[in-house]
């Protein structure tokens, strides 16, 4: 029943949004969160492996350490805006929240220092994948005074 929601729903990840990385092999942050669903409001606990700048989730680690294996879901860092505790938001420990320009995604950890460590290697991916300032977008604004 799942599957076909998500199906009719467009939920299933793009193949282009992770063929070529191998998400099994030395990932940046791996472990287990809770998530809540983008339509059926419901918390399930998935596997997610965080890397090259794409936040993937999976039902369980084996379907994540399998080169065969496929996401159930993919976050691009580069289109997140905001990464941070969601504790007064949702009214449940350990929570966070990622915010795009689409959607905000809920997400609790199995504790406190968990939350902030999915939150630090979070924020450094969007950092390091930002698509704000590009090198060819820097600016020389010492060249316009003259």
């Amino acid at each position: 029943m799942e599957n076909l929601w998500r199906l009719a729903t467009g939920q299933d990840p793009n193949p282009e949004d992770y063929q070529g990385i191998q998400f099994w092999s030395n990932p940046e942050r791996t472990g287990w969160l809770t998530k809540q669903g983008d339509y059926i409001k419901t918390w399930r606990r998935r596997y997610f492996v965080l890397k090259q700048g794409k936040l993937f989730w999976f039902k369980d680690p084996t379907t994540a350490a399998s080169p065969s294996g496929v996401p159930r879901g993919v976050i691009p860092v580069s289109d997140c805006l905001t990464v941070k505790g969601a504790e007064d938001v949702l009214r449940k420990p350990s929570a966070f929240e990622i915010s795009t320009p689409n959607s905000t995604m809920y997400f609790l950890a199995d504790s406190d220092k968990e939350k902030e460590d999915w939150i630090n290697s979070i924020g450094r991916a969007i950092v390091q994948h930002s698509r704000s300032l590009a090198d060819n977008e820097v600016v020389d604004y010492d060249s316009s005074r003259r």
